[in-house]
């Protein structure tokens, strides 16, 4: 009876055993699509440069595995709560995810790039489209309202005593002021009209003091107008971003780095709707990792953004994997056999030429 209880333990133990190997369990695999890494096309397969990879290291390794495509933002806290046993995709090692988690041997090297409006520094129509904004046209607007205004009491106070040059009816009379304050503001002072009235004077002095301010806020006007225009094509790597106003993608390197540096930037949902505010002139510039500018620049209409050489904040993609797991090591060496053969090229030639 004894021997019987302990075959019946001893079978039990090593089926648990057998259960717990990694190539035996159906691992859970967490991804998020995002091109050229993670790639989810028409027919709901998955495909890309880490998906490609990881496949490899699974069917090397005889690992089972199902993906399970969530958010992004929900991937790592998945990992860290044991719903997820690996993650891939387009994951930068940091600091402070190493803290939580686990990373393989890095899959990818890779850095920041910046991206501009296409032929920005070719044509006049961003000087153009920055002159015709509603910005500027408020401030010439405002300033025309404050023009009648001023003309008007003054028109107020000379209509009846000085009759040629502000007299006549009331459309002539107030046309007359205009005049006169737009010629007094800008210093040119004709001549032609000039009050005589005590108060039509007073009016005078206060208004030629304030034109002073007046001419100096229309003139940043239109210096702010024209440095709009001309931005683009003044940006020439990441020193010149802090007088840029960017779009990036919210919880990325790219959105920490921007924050960190104090450099005027928006969220934006993903890389394409970042990259459109840029052609559509809401943003200055789009800064995001290299390779994932260079494919999505493909899908834009009229010709994509101009992507800068270089990168800078240079990272690096790996997978993760719960903190101690011993997937890691296995799936490390395999990255490193995989990065490190004749067909490692040939796969980023596949997905970073499209």
């Amino acid at each position: 009876m004894h021997r019987i209880v302990a075959v019946f333990i001893l079978c039990l133990y090593s089926f648990s055993a057998v259960a717990d190997e990694p190539g035996k369990t159906t691992l859970r695999v967490g991804l998020s699509e995002v091109p050229p890494f993670v790639i989810h096309d028409d027919n709901g397969e998955w495909h890309g440069i880490s998906v490609d990879v990881w496949n490899d290291v699974a069917e090397a390794l005889g690992y089972r595995f199902e993906y399970e495509p969530m958010q992004f933002g929900e991937l790592l806290p998945s990992l860290e709560a044991g719903k997820l046993d690996v993650v891939i995709g387009a994951l930068t090692m940091t600091a402070e995810r190493e803290s939580k988690l686990d990373f393989t041997h890095p899959i990818y090297q890779t850095g920041l790039a910046i991206a501009v409006p296409h032929g920005g520094d070719k044509s006049g129509w961003a000087t153009l489209k920055g002159l015709l904004s509603w910005q500027f046209a408020s401030v010439v607007l405002g300033l025309a309202g404050l023009l009648l205004l001023v003309g008007a009491l003054l028109w107020i106070f000379e209509r009846r005593r000085n009759t040629d040059q502000f007299g006549g009816k009331t459309t002539q009379g107030l046309g007359n002021s205009f005049w006169w304050a737009a010629v007094t503001m800008t210093t040119v002072g004709y001549g032609d009209k000039a009050p005589v009235t005590f108060g039509g004077r007073v009016i005078a002095i206060i208004w030629m003091f304030s034109a002073l301010i007046m001419v100096s806020t229309f003139t940043a006007a239109v210096t702010s107008a024209l440095t709009v225009g001309n931005l683009q094509s003044g940006i020439k790597g990441s020193e010149d971003l802090r007088r840029a106003h960017v779009a990036t993608i919210g919880g990325t390197v790219g959105e920490k780095y921007l924050t960190n540096q104090r450099i005027r930037n928006t969220v934006y949902p993903d890389v394409l709707s970042a990259m459109r505010s840029v052609q559509e002139g809401e943003t200055d510039a789009v800064v995001y990792d290299l390779p994932i500018l260079q494919y999505r620049n493909a899908e834009l209409d009229g010709g994509g953004l101009d992507i800068l050489p270089g990168t800078f904040d240079n990272q690096s993609y790996a997978f993760a994997v719960a903190s101690g797991s011993p997937l890691r090591e296995p799936i490390s060496q395999e990255i490193l056999r995989i990065t490190n053969s004749d067909e490692w090229q040939r796969l980023k030639d596949v997905y970073l030429d499209h």
